[in-house]
């Protein structure tokens, strides 16, 4: 989704807020990483949702696409499930697995799910400091057979119990920091990854929210 088309509230761009205000969403603007993301298939639970946008937030991740497919309804998020990370997150929605890869390799991503029956990788070998866009499927039937097939990899969190899935919320916490941590070690948010005009525009668009 363009910035310019994601800023438009009313006709106009809003730009207020006071300097303490504006300052906090600067310093939250240079350490976002748009090379990052998250993708959510027909996750039904708008809390699970929330728990995401909520970790997604705290590492740094810009946007989350949400995929719903045959007709499912985009998830209304609460603002107490989310501690307000929504505001903070773009939602980027799309009707089909295809739509939305197409748009990630657009823009140079790597796609990885997390398909349970696929062949797969430990987390903990994936250089998740390249551009990657990790799949996350909904709380019963996992990520589609269509997501899995056209992805570029697959991973797994490696368990040592009997049940050998966590909560997607969970799952994709472990993944987000396991990225935050590599990330760290390579100085990435030390430096702003978002051009100087991209973080304006950004600035007027979350003071607008």
């Amino acid at each position: 989704m363009p910035v310019s088309d994601a800023m438009q509230t009313g006709g106009e761009i809003v730009a207020h807020g006071t300097p303490e205000r504006r300052a906090k969403i600067l310093r939250m603007l240079r350490h976002r990483q748009p090379t990052l993301t998250v993708v959510l298939e027909n996750v039904h639970d708008p809390h699970n949702v929330s728990a995401v946008v909520r970790s997604c937030d705290a590492v740094g991740v810009l946007d989350v696409h949400l995929v719903y497919t045959g007709g499912q309804q985009f998830p209304q998020l609460g603002e107490r499930s989310s501690a307000s990370a929504r505001k903070w997150v773009r939602l980027i929605s799309h009707r089909s697995i295809a739509e939305c890869y197409t748009s990630l390799r657009q823009r140079g991503m790597r796609i990885v799910t997390t398909c349970l029956d696929q062949p797969a990788r430990s987390v903990y070998e994936f250089d998740l400091t390249k551009p990657t866009a990790v799949v996350f499927g909904n709380e019963h039937s996992g990520v589609s057979r269509e997501a899995c097939t056209s992805a570029d990899d697959n991973l797994i969190i490696p368990q040592m119990g009997m049940v050998q899935s966590l909560n997607i919320s969970v799952a994709c916490a472990v993944v987000l920091f396991e990225a935050l941590r590599q990330r760290l070690q390579r100085g990435m948010y030390a430096q702003p990854q978002l051009s100087e005009a991209e973080i304006e525009a950004l600035l007027d668009y979350f003071l607008s929210r």
